[in-house]
């Protein structure tokens, strides 16, 4: 017997079984109804994802999510011109910092992907319409749903990778397609698909005609 697709939590609406693990933590559920999935445009909010899927390999969602308010004030709110301007004195006080996953691999390795998303933006025009380029086609987003990879995310690791960034794995790039709506994974019968799916339908992404970042 496959292993149940859905979660039902105590107000009685399923949701997508991941949810379990935030049952007695509102957050989480909040989380998953009202940012999992949607589609965003925003190049603060794309940069700021990715780098809190660099530092949840090998962690809890949950984990990454209680200490997400330390994360933005330790890493200027993921602003990437910020970011990049990071020294060794940024470094040592984010060691210092209680309130992130203090991993100095993972901390440079987001003050050095900024630089690179720099450079990204300067060839590629935006950080935004350079990732909704790997948006997959929804007969092959359907084809690999609840999988850990994709060959949306795999071919976004492989460029990725060749541009130097560092924690884009692609597993970890599967994560942040699904999470900010490249993918709708939420599970057939949770209350939110059809919700992100009409959201979806109305988004633009960035890069075509008439777009607006949202």
């Amino acid at each position: 017997m496959s292993e149940p697709q859905l979660f039902l939590p105590h107000d009685g609406r399923p949701r997508c079984r991941w949810c379990a693990a935030g049952a007695d933590w509102p957050p989480y559920l909040h989380y998953h109804d009202t940012e999992w999935g949607f589609p965003v445009a925003d190049e603060r909010r794309l940069f700021e994802k990715l780098s809190l899927e660099g530092f949840q390999s090998g962690l809890s969602w949950r984990t990454i999510l209680a200490k997400r308010e330390a994360f933005r004030a330790g890493f200027a709110q993921f602003e990437i011109d910020a970011v990049a301007a990071f020294g060794p004195a940024d470094v040592q006080c984010l060691l210092q910092d209680a309130g992130i996953v203090r991993h100095r691999g993972k901390i440079e390795a987001v003050i050095h992907n900024a630089r690179c998303a720099q450079r990204l933006r300067q060839e590629q025009g935006s950080l935004a319409a350079y990732i909704w380029s790997f948006e997959p086609r929804p007969e092959a987003e359907a084809a690999h749903r609840d999988q850990t990879e994709s060959p949306a995310s795999q071919a976004l690791s492989k460029d990725l990778k060749k541009r130097g960034w560092k924690f884009v794995g692609p597993t970890t790039m599967h994560a942040f397609l699904q999470s900010m709506g490249l993918i709708n994974d939420h599970a057939a019968g949770c209350v939110i698909r059809e919700e992100v799916a009409r959201r979806r339908q109305a988004f633009q992404a960035p890069g075509s005609p008439g777009c607006t970042a949202s």
